[in-house]
Formats: C-alpha cells, structure tokens, sequence
C-alpha cells in the first residue's frame, strides 16, 4: 500500500504545481470545484488557485464567472482560494489591471464573509504551492479522522 497522498489536478488547470512525489500520486481529470483536491473527495475538499494578477482580474471583471465557481466552493467541507501574492501586493495595485486596490480588497473580504470561502494570500507561486501542499495533506488526515472516527 502506497503512502502517498492521491491528489487530483483538474485539466482546466493552466499552469499546475509540480506536487512532491515524494508524498503525492497526481491524476488529472476534471473537478466539479476547484483546480486540486483530494481523490475520492472531490466534493469535499476544492483548491482553486489564482495568481494575484488573475485574482484581481476575476473578482473585478468576471464577478459572474466567479459566482458560480464559488457557489460550489462554499458548498465544500474544505473549499478554499489560494493567492499567489501578498496583501501588501494588493494594496500596493502590482496586479496591473488598473482596479483600484480597496476593490480587490473588499472582494477579497466578501469571499470570505458572503461566501464563507476562505483567501489565502500566500505571497508568490512557491509558497503557495508548499501552502497547497500542506492544506491537502492537513485535508486528508481529518477526512480520515473523520471517517474512521
């Protein structure tokens, strides 16, 4: 029996992390929510990944869009978003779309009290990789806790 972590990335998935393959198995297919989560958890457990510039551009131009993906986070035992990029890049405006910081901020906000869907801004790709990393893991142990429990 492997001991590795099996993870799914969703195919929609861009620019997808390069997981430890030393503690994850990785499968591609579609998600319902999300670009990672767990196998086997797939409606428990949803990850959607933006970079800041891309986070900045969802939440103030493609509010609908977005909507609707995090309509089906908060639906999630562990739905979450995950930032590459700082708090202090946002209210610096380094996400170079011209929207004013306080916006992006208060979207960020309203994800997290409206949606109940936590934001992790995570600073860059690296740590929010090693963030995404830890959370699945974390994600995991307490499904099995929980399971077995």
């Amino acid at each position: 029996m492997s001991d590795l972590i099996p993870i799914v990335v969703d195919t929609r998935e861009q620019a997808p992390y390069a997981f430890d393959p030393n503690r994850f198995s990785v499968e591609r297919r579609a998600l319902p929510a999300g670009d990672y989560s767990l196998v086997g958890s797939e409606e428990r457990v949803a990850v959607e990944r933006k970079s800041l510039a891309d986070f900045a551009q969802t939440v103030i131009r493609a509010r609908r869009r977005f909507r609707e993906e995090l309509k089906k986070l908060a639906t999630c035992e562990f739905g979450c978003v995950v930032v590459e990029g700082s708090m202090r890049d946002v209210m610096d405006g380094v996400y170079g779309i011209g929207a004013h910081p306080n916006a992006v901020f208060g979207a960020a906000i309203s994800i997290c009290v409206d949606w109940g869907v936590p934001v992790y801004f995570c600073g860059d790709r690296q740590t929010a990789k090693q963030f995404v990393e830890a959370y699945l893991e974390r994600c995991a142990r307490a499904i099995n806790e929980r399971d077995l429990g």
